[in-house]
């Protein structure tokens, strides 16, 4: 049984092919190949996951209001 990301690389190793004119004999660079692109796809999407998760704390932290210690230093 296939999992969604083997799936995925089949496909797309059918695209490389189907690009590349249906050449014989290179079956295993295309899957490869694909398997790399479908890697460096889910890494890009767990990075930009991440950014954004600490962007919006980031964001909730500094919601323009201050703690007390901080307005005694910014008076002080």
């Amino acid at each position: 049984m296939y999992s969604d990301r083997q799936r995925r690389i089949e496909q797309r190793a059918y695209a490389l092919w189907e690009a590349e004119g249906y050449p014989h004999g290179n079956h295993e660079d295309h899957w490869l190949r694909a398997a790399r692109e479908i890697e460096e796809e889910e890494t890009a999407g767990e990075l930009a996951s991440r950014t954004s998760r600490r962007t919006t704390r980031r964001g909730s932290e500094n919601s323009g209001t201050r703690s007390p210690s901080r307005r005694k230093k910014a008076i002080a």
